[in-house]
């Protein structure tokens, strides 16, 4: 249970970073903030290509989910500078 919280805060940490750097310029979000936002875009990107027939029956690095997963996040992060009126 712990180690799934810790890699679901990983993982959402690069998922945020990714899609930080997917937008151009700064962002006036906070760490945390970049991390949830990771977060949530990196479960919806895994429903979303769960309900559709992708699978990762070869192992490895699951690359088409990360790059769902910083879209999502890109947007996210956007969504967020606007709804906080800051400039994003």
């Amino acid at each position: 249970m712990i180690s799934s919280i810790i890699g679901a805060i990983i993982v959402g940490a690069i998922i945020g970073a990714l899609g930080r750097l997917i937008l151009p310029g700064k962002q006036n979000i906070s760490i945390v903030m970049t991390i949830v936002i990771g977060i949530v875009a990196s479960l919806v990107g895994g429903v979303i290509l769960g309900l559709t027939a992708y699978n990762n029956n070869n192992g490895g690095i699951p690359w088409l989910s990360l790059l769902v997963g910083a879209i999502l996040a890109a947007l996210g992060i956007m969504a967020y500078g606007r709804m906080s009126h800051k400039a994003v």
